[in-house]
């Protein structure tokens, strides 16, 4: 099996990990920061807004399951890519929708994607998405590993990832894996 890497910014990676790892032909996801020019940063660098670095995943996948476009679909249909700097309650620059193209072939689909969706949204609120080529991957504390599946009776992620994930699995259904990892 051949796999392949998409970067992701989405809001917080506690949501975004917790909604990929759902995804058949996804076999890794890691959460980290990508984006800034302080390297190495730690998670309490990233929140103060100042290292300009974006919460981020890292997902591995199987083209031959699921595609990029794909992962770009459920990645605009699982957060608010309207919203500058922010996801609900989560406000700064660390939380802005961004993606990170790890080929040139990803950075055309990518831009594409966003026009078209641009056009077929034409009255509506603008996409903020941004995306930034050849931004370093720097991996998150092993403590946010799993965060939703170690902690799914904690309040943000009964409010907040809970029903996000449950408008993943209603909407992209045909995606998932027989048997997520969440």
């Amino acid at each position: 099996m051949s796999t392949e890497v998409a970067i992701f910014g989405g809001g917080c990676f506690w949501c975004t990990e917790a909604v990929f790892k759902m995804l058949k032909g996804v076999s890794n996801v890691e959460r980290g920061y990508a984006g800034g020019e302080l390297p190495n940063p730690t998670y309490q660098q990233v929140c103060t807004g100042t290292t300009g670095h974006a919460e981020v995943i890292r997902i591995e996948y199987d083209p031959s399951q699921v595609t990029y476009r794909q992962l770009m679909t459920v990645f605009f249909g699982s957060h608010d890519a309207t919203q500058l700097n922010r996801q609900g309650n989560d406000v700064g620059t660390q939380y802005r929708s961004a993606i990170f193209p790890t080929t040139p072939e990803q950075t055309a689909e990518a831009r594409a994607f966003i026009e078209e969706l641009q056009h077929s949204a034409e009255g509506g609120d603008p996409l903020v998405t941004t995306v930034e080529e050849n931004a370093p991957f720097y991996p998150a504390e092993d403590y946010h590993k799993d965060y939703y599946a170690n902690n799914k009776n904690q309040g943000y992620c009964q409010v907040i990832i809970a029903p996000k994930l449950q408008k993943v699995q209603k909407e992209f259904a045909d995606l998932l894996a027989t048997h997520p990892t969440v």
